[in-house]
């Protein structure tokens, strides 16, 4: 059998390429094959840039956040995590991105649309001292698999997740 083959590349309707293949035809029966070399589908989202949300009082809640959760604000008023310098600490360092029903009642007390989690360590050593600090924390706390929870309200009312995550 003699067969004619040649390397394409494929691209959707609206124009993004999908990949590489290569396609085989046979010069005697007509009969082709097509097979995936390499795929190129774009990314759209590749991670969160940033977490940004509206205040009442900007500059009264960033010096909360400041005092009790040690977010210290750069030149702009705004707070950069970095990104952890080991391969393992990069690993444990993911962010998750989830969707409730509009009746959940996981933010309750608070009544704003979002929580923001954020990764702690020594979660029952944190709570006490902010407790002592004058602090809204919720008594309760949650243990699994992945972590331990505990939350806490800031000024304005917003609900916040706290996590230590399992090493």
């Amino acid at each position: 059998m003699r067969i004619g083959k040649e390397v394409i590349k494929f691209a959707v309707h609206d124009g993004r390429e999908l990949g590489t293949f290569f396609f085989w035809r046979s010069l005697d029966t007509g009969a082709s094959h097509i097979s995936k070399i390499e795929e190129k589908l774009m990314k759209r989202v590749t991670g969160i840039g940033g977490v940004f949300f509206k205040a009442k009082d900007p500059e009264k809640l960033r010096a909360w956040y400041q005092q009790h959760l040690g977010l210290e604000p750069d030149a702009y008023g705004g707070v950069t995590f970095k990104c952890p310098e080991s391969e393992a600490e990069r690993e444990a360092a993911q962010t998750a991105w989830c969707l409730f029903p509009s009746d959940t009642k996981y933010f309750e007390p608070s009544s704003s649309a979002f929580m923001i989690n954020y990764r702690v360590e020594n979660l029952a050593e944190l709570l006490e001292q902010l407790r002592s600090e004058g602090v809204t924390v919720d008594e309760k706390m949650g243990d699994y698999d992945y972590g331990r929870f505990g939350w806490i309200m800031d000024p304005e009312g917003n609900r916040i997740e706290l996590w230590e995550p399992k090493n």
